[in-house]
Parts: C-alpha cells; sequence; structure tokens
C-alpha cells in the first residue's frame, strides 16, 4: 500500500477568508478544507490550525466545535462570548442539527436506521471503541443518500457529537468510510469501478481520495435572535470528484 502521509496536507496559501461561506456580527461559518486540524496540536511541527488562523483576523473568536483533521465541511465560529455561550447550550442540549455526508464500502438500504451505541476512547485517545460497560452514551441516524456497485453515499446524523462517533457507528453496520482503516474502511481505486483502466507505467495507483470520505455538509442552529439559521459546506475537491467517479463507472 502507497503511504498516503505526503499527501494528507492542507492547500498551500490558504486564506480564512476564502472558507467563509457566512458572517455576520456574531458568528462566522466556514467550509474547513481536509488536512488541517481545528485547534492547534502539540507536534513539533507547530501546523497551522482553523482557530491560528481565525485569531489572527478576528480578537475574540473561539471554535463552537471540532472536525477532525481529515474531515471537510461547516464549521461555526463565534466571534463574542454571547454568541459562543448560545452555541454551547444548544449543543449540550443537542439542539445543533448536523448532517454529514460519507461514502461507504458496500452497498447498504439504510432508511433512518439508528445506532444507538456507546463510546469509548482508547488510552493513548487516537480512536474509540464500542464499549457498553464504561462508554459514553453516543446516537447517529443513518439514511441511503445514492447507492453505487460496491459503495454507497450515505447521510449522517450525528444525536450526540463523540469522538469518531460516525467512524465507529458505520463500521458497526458492516458500512466502514472509505480510506478509513482505523475502523476497517477499505481505499478506493479507479481500477475498481472503471472497466477499462490502464494504467501507465510503472505507476503505482492511488486511491481516489486519500483521507477518510467524510464532510459536514449542512449545520442549523438558533443564533442569537432565536431564528433558526442553516448553512451548507459544498463538497472540497477530492470529496466532490470521488462522488463524480462513483455516479460516472460504479451507478
Amino acid at each position: 500500500m502507497t503511504q498516503l502521509s505526503k499527501f494528507k496536507k492542507p492547500p498551500k496559501n490558504l486564506n480564512f477568508k476564502d472558507l467563509i461561506i457566512h458572517e455576520d456580527d456574531n458568528y462566522v461559518i466556514i467550509n474547513k478544507p481536509p488536512f488541517i486540524s481545528s485547534l492547534p496540536e502539540r507536534t513539533k511541527d507547530k501546523a497551522q490550525s482553523i482557530q491560528q488562523m481565525a485569531k489572527e483576523l478576528y480578537d475574540d473568536i473561539q471554535l463552537c466545535h471540532r472536525l477532525d483533521k481529515e474531515t471537510s465541511g461547516a464549521l461555526v465560529l463565534a466571534k463574542n462570548s454571547e454568541a459562543y455561550r448560545n452555541m454551547a447550550i444548544q449543543f449540550e442540549d443537542r439542539q445543533v442539527k448536523k448532517e454529514y455526508h460519507a461514502v461507504v464500502n458496500g452497498v447498504h438500504d439504510l432508511d433512518s436506521i439508528s445506532v444507538f451505541l456507546p463510546i469509548a476512547t482508547l488510552k493513548d485517545g487516537t480512536a474509540v471503541r464500542i464499549d457498553r460497560a464504561a462508554g459514553k452514551l453516543a446516537e447517529t441516524i443513518f439514511f441511503t443518500e445514492k447507492p453505487f456497485q460496491k459503495h454507497t453515499l450515505v447521510r449522517c446524523y450525528p444525536i450526540t457529537g463523540r469522538m469518531h462517533q460516525i467512524r465507529v457507528h458505520l463500521q458497526c453496520l458492516e458500512a466502514p468510510i472509505v480510506c478509513d482503516p482505523t475502523y476497517g474502511g477499505d481505499y478506493i481505486y479507479l481500477s475498481q469501478i472503471k472497466r477499462k483502466f490502464n494504467l501507465k507505467g510503472d505507476t503505482e495507483e492511488l486511491p481516489l481520495i486519500k483521507r477518510v470520505a467524510l464532510h459536514a455538509h449542512k449545520i442549523a442552529f438558533h443564533d442569537l435572535n432565536g431564528e433558526v439559521v442553516e448553512y451548507t459546506a459544498a463538497y472540497p475537491k477530492d470529496f466532490e470528484a470521488l462522488v463524480k467517479q462513483l455516479s460516472k463507472y460504479s451507478s
């Protein structure tokens, strides 16, 4: 298997302003690219984070939640303490509605399938497991968005917000996310879905997507006026290309 670490880098010359979906007096909603952390990492290379980028432009801005480093999509930041508290209460009361899209291995017919299994973090903090005795409450609801010949595009609605919740719950459904070996997800190659495929020379074929195929597509919450607002984060190039290739060669 080709080592993919050299491909797992954020886009060059990343500009925070270019990520913004919506901005008002209280909130900034961005479409986070893959391969950049929400918060600063404890690493020697001092890699850039969304929080660091935001603080260069706004004095009091705070992240209202996080996305995994490889996960792309809608991320909400609060520009003042009142806005942050408003979001914190909604997250605690599970009033924030989040919709993720994932490409998973296998063909699955999921129609409001709920996975209600508790999750515990491993000692090293890098992954989670299902633990009915010591785990924390976790629930996710799944719908099939589009089936392909050997894969499925799935809509995921996390009710709780545990680490790696969607990933481990899909593993429980025997539908692990593509390019997620931590939870049993296989890589996907064009040669697997395109009948006539020829690799030129001695070039080693790379996966169609080089990260966990998970995208935070929508988020909805109450703003400070009590109005429900919803924002959609478009697919990034790698996720969009994956879905297009599957639609073209595997429908």
